[in-house]
C-alpha cells in the first residue's frame, strides 16, 4: 500500500511542481524574448536614423561608408540617385554575383528589398521609386515576420535620394532558437530533479506513517497475544470447575488472577491510548522530593527484601527547593522503574534511589548491579510490549511499563534515559525542569 501511495505522492508533487516551473519558465522565457526583440528595432531604428542623417547632411556618398554601414549594422541597403542605382552599388552586385555561394543570398536580399518597397509603397505611403521633387525628407520604418525595414526620401538639389535599408532577422531569430534549446535543456535536467527530490522527499514523508502502521500492526497483535493467554486459562478454570465442583475455591482463585491481570493491561493501554490523544492531564503542585523517594522506600523495600534485594535511599545533605510536579504520577514512575529492577536484579543485588538538584533541573536516580542493558536497547526498552529478555515468561509485565513512564515524565517537559552504573548495571535517570 505504501510503495503505491509513494508512487502517487511522486508523480502528483512531480506534476504539480514541474507545472509551476515550466509555467514560470515560459513566462520568462516569452519576457526574455520580448525584451530580446525590442532592443533589436530599437537599435534598428538608432542604425536607420544615423543612416538617414549621414545622407541628408553629406553632398559626396562613400563607397567605404556604405560597405561600413552594413558590417557594422548588419543591414542590407539600397540607394537610389533620381530612381537610379549607384554606379559602385552596381559594380558590387556584379562583384558579388561572381562569387560562390552568393547567388542564394543575393536573391534573398532582393526579395527582401522589393518586399519592402512594396509594403512601404502599398502600406506607408512613401514610393522609394519616385523621381520628382520634395521639400524635406520622409521616412518610414515597419517591420515584418522576416526583417526590419527603413524606406526615407531625401531631397537633394533639384532631385531626390530614396534609400532602402533592412536588418534581416536570422541571427534574431537564430539566437531566439538558441536560447530555447538552452531553456528547455536546463528546465528538462530541473523536472528530472524536481522527480528525483519528489521520490526521496515524499519517501521521508511517509516513512513515519509506515513505522507507525507497523508499530500499530505489531502493538495489536502483542495485545492480541497478551489477552489471549489469561482468557485460555479463565476458559480452562471454567471448564474444570465444571468438570469438578470440588476444586471450585482453587480454580475461582486463578480466574480471579487472571482476571485482574487483564484489568491491569487494559489499563496501561488507555493510559498510553490518553497519551497519544493527548488527553492525558496532569495536575502539578509544590512537591517534596525528598520525602516522595521516603515514602516511595518504604512502599517497595520490603518487597525487594523478600526478592533478596537490598534497597536504599540517597538524599542530598541540604534541602531540597519544592518541584512543581505531579507527585502521583512521579511515584508512579518510581514505581515503574523498582519493579523493573526487582524484575531483573538477582537475589544478593542492590538499588539505590536517590535524587539530586541542580541548576535547573531535578535529577532522580535509580541505580542497581544487574545484568545492564546493551547499547542497541537503551532506546527499545521505551517501546510498547518490548521486553529486554524475550524468553522471560514473567506474567506480571507487559512490557508497558517504562512506555507510560516516559510519557508521565514527557507530560512534565523533562527527560528520562538509561547510563550504565559503574561496575556493572543499569541506571534510570529522569529530570525534571524546576
Amino acid at each position: 500500500m505504501f510503495k503505491k501511495l509513494h508512487r502517487q505522492m511522486t508523480i502528483f508533487s512531480a506534476l504539480i511542481t514541474s507545472g509551476i516551473l515550466i509555467l514560470m519558465a515560459i513566462a520568462s522565457l516569452v519576457i526574455f524574448e520580448r525584451g530580446l526583440t525590442r532592443n533589436s528595432y530599437e537599435r534598428f531604428l538608432n542604425n536607420g536614423n544615423s543612416c538617414v542623417a549621414y545622407l541628408e547632411n553629406q553632398t559626396v556618398l562613400s563607397h567605404k561608408w556604405i560597405l561600413e554601414a552594413k558590417q557594422e549594422y548588419k543591414v542590407e541597403l539600397r540607394i537610389l540617385n533620381n530612381g537610379k542605382r549607384l554606379f559602385f552599388d552596381k559594380l558590387n552586385e556584379e562583384s558579388s554575383s561572381n562569387a560562390s555561394g552568393e547567388n542564394g543570398r543575393k536573391s534573398s536580399v532582393e526579395n527582401m528589398m522589393a518586399e519592402a518597397a512594396r509594403i512601404s509603397r502599398e502600406e506607408q505611403g512613401l514610393d522609394v521609386e519616385y523621381t520628382g521633387s520634395i521639400s524635406l525628407p520622409k521616412e518610414v520604418y515597419f517591420e515584418t515576420a522576416d526583417f526590419y525595414a527603413c524606406t526615407a526620401l531625401i531631397p537633394k538639389g533639384s532631385g531626390v535620394l530614396s534609400l532602402v535599408l533592412v536588418y534581416p532577422l536570422d541571427g534574431l531569430k537564430g539566437q531566439i532558437f538558441h536560447q530555447r534549446i538552452l531553456w528547455g535543456g536546463l528546465l528538462l535536467i530541473a523536472v528530472l530533479a524536481l522527480v528525483v527530490f519528489s521520490w526521496f522527499f515524499t519517501g521521508k514523508m511517509l516513512r513515519p506513517l509506515e513505522e507507525n502502521r507497523k508499530r500499530q500492526t505489531q502493538f495489536i497483535a502483542s495485545v492480541s497475544h497478551e489477552l489471549r493467554s489469561p482468557l485460555a486459562v479463565i476458559l480452562s478454570s471454567v471448564q474444570a470447575i465444571e468438570a469438578d465442583p470440588g476444586e471450585c475455591r482453587r480454580f475461582l482463585s486463578t480466574i480471579k488472577s487472571e482476571g485482574t491481570r487483564m484489568s491491569r493491561l487494559i489499563g496501561d493501554m488507555l493510559a498510553l491510548a490518553n497519551a497519544d490523544n493527548k488527553s492525558w492531564s496532569i495536575m502539578k503542585s509544590p512537591c517534596e522530593l525528598d520525602t516522595l523517594l521516603l515514602e516511595t522506600y518504604e512502599k517497595y523495600e520490603p518487597l525487594l527484601r523478600e526478592k533478596g534485594i537490598s534497597m536504599n535511599v540517597e538524599l542530598p545533605d541540604e534541602s531540597l527547593s519544592p518541584c512543581r510536579c505531579d507527585g502521583g504520577r512521579i511515584s508512579q514512575v518510581l514505581g515503574i522503574l523498582l519493579d523493573n529492577g526487582a524484575s531483573y536484579v538477582p537475589a544478593g543485588g542492590k538499588i539505590r534511589l536517590g535524587v539530586e538538584e541542580k541548576e535547573k533541573y531535578f535529577r532522580i536516580y535509580v541505580e542497581d548491579n544487574g545484568p545492564g542493558i546493551s547499547d542497541e536497547n537503551k532506546e527499545a526498552v521505551f517501546q510498547r510490549f518490548y521486553r529486554a529478555d524475550s524468553s522471560r515468561k514473567d506474567k506480571q509485565h507487559f512490557g508497558l511499563g517504562l512506555c507510560i513512564a516516559k510519557e508521565i515524565v514527557t507530560l512534565h517537559h523533562g527527560s528520562i534515559r538509561i547510563e550504565d552504573t559503574k561496575g556493572g548495571g543499569t541506571t534510570f535517570v529522569v529530570r525534571l525542569p524546576k
